[in-house]
């Protein structure tokens, strides 16, 4: 663990269970409308991860961040978490409501995780990084969520499965009756 950020700096959006309000006041490089609810995490978030950086040892600049950076502040999250994931060991694992407490750790939730990095990884272009080169968007981190994911799921007993293809039938757009008899193929559709 490094850094010296503050507990409620380090949750940003993802501590806030809508208990913290962000009352914008007008700065004059800001402008007068008041930023919306995700815009406002965008803006924490981005904060937060340059905040982190700045307290690694040595510092870390922003045009020097990779991917590594991105798991390690993702990892760092976790003390922060407030999602139980239940350990192999534990007699609730797989368990979506074990019937008491246990002392598995609390860990920030996939989903959390997942729109933090969606967020961190507009802000990055936002601020002028080049698409090509986000560590938001690197393949490490699309890995990680998923790991992620998967272990949650079984550790609280939820199955995730993969959405599925949907069978769309598309009629023909036929004027006259003469095709109108021909069988029309159903296509196939990602519904994502």
């Amino acid at each position: 663990m490094s850094g010296d950020i503050t507990k409620d700096s380090a949750q940003g959006s993802l501590g806030s269970s809508g208990n913290h309000h962000n009352y914008h006041h007008h700065q004059p490089d800001q402008p007068s409308a008041p930023l919306s609810r995700y815009e406002s995490q965008k803006r924490r978030d981005w904060n937060t991860f340059g905040q982190y950086l700045k307290n690694q040892k040595p510092p870390v600049a922003l045009s020097q961040c990779n991917c590594n950076h991105v798991l390690d502040f993702l990892r760092y999250l976790d003390q922060f978490g407030k999602t139980k994931v239940h350990l192999h060991g534990c007699v609730f694992f797989g368990q979506p409501d074990p019937p008491s407490p246990c002392t598995c750790p609390l860990r920030q939730a996939w989903g959390s995780l997942d729109a933090l990095i969606g967020r961190l990884r507009a802000a990055y272009e936002e601020h002028g990084g080049s698409p090509e080169n986000n560590p938001f968007g690197n393949g490490a981190i699309r890995v990680f969520l998923r790991e992620v994911k998967e272990c949650q799921a079984k550790a609280r007993g939820i199955p995730y499965k993969k959405k599925k293809k949907k069978m769309i039938q598309i009629k023909p757009n036929v004027k006259d009756g003469a095709n109108s008899s021909s069988k029309q193929q159903p296509a196939l559709l990602s519904s994502n």
